[in-house]
């Protein structure tokens, strides 16, 4: 059952959704977000860290607005009030990554490069990796060891939930996975501790997957 945001929720949502607005608006000009593609979320603090913010469903990301954000249980993506818009499509990828890490920041975007290669390194039935070695870009991943990661690509299901779970199955078995991931045909999602360290970590992954989509490494 859905319930009204309470006074001190609606401060929250309107801060949060300023902040998330602010950062499609980045992307969308970087032209990483193209019309009402990609999604952004935020998990709220305090009393209400059960309540991530997500962006609408078929908004131009360029000229979203708070009101265009919407409260969803940050771990199962269940919207949590009537007279909302309608929540991205992808957002039980979000909860996934909210259930099974510590991110408190989810981008999906389909920055150029970091689709390339999810283009090039997947595999349309079946998880597959894409390694990273050596760049020094790969410190600003946040990793335990910086030398090495491998990224997972997931295949595109048709059925959202299906890529959900497959990306809560995978994070849940791993602690040395990085902080993002690809889908096939699809970009790239990262997360972070927040919206600026998740984009400092998109622009780190979409840097090397550059170099490696014109012929480096």
């Amino acid at each position: 059952m859905t319930v009204a945001p309470n006074v001190s929720q609606s401060g929250r949502y309107e801060a949060e959704g300023a902040e998330l607005a602010r950062f499609s608006r980045l992307f969308y000009e970087r032209g990483w977000m193209p019309g009402t593609s990609g999604n952004l979320s935020v998990r709220l603090s305090g009393d209400t860290a059960d309540i991530a913010l997500i962006t609408a469903s078929g908004r131009d990301k360029g000229e979203l607005t708070p009101g265009d954000m919407v409260a969803v249980q940050a771990e199962t993506g269940d919207v949590l009030h009537s007279g909302a818009p309608r929540a991205s499509a992808e957002t039980s990828i979000h909860a996934a990554v909210y259930r099974t890490t510590q991110a408190r920041a989810v981008i999906h975007v389909h920055s150029p490069y970091a689709t390339v290669m999810a283009c090039r390194a997947a595999d349309r039935e079946r998880l597959s990796t894409l390694v990273l070695t050596r760049f020094e870009l790969l410190k600003g991943l946040g990793l335990d060891a910086a030398e090495r990661t491998a990224v997972p690509v997931f295949p595109n299901w048709p059925h959202v939930p299906r890529i959900a779970d497959e990306v809560a199955g995978h994070l849940s078995r791993g602690d040395r996975c990085p902080p993002g991931l690809l889908i096939a045909d699809h970009g790239i999602t990262v997360w972070g501790s927040d919206l600026a360290q998740a984009r400092n970590r998109l622009e780190c992954f979409e840097a090397i997957c550059r170099l490696l989509a014109i012929g480096v490494g």
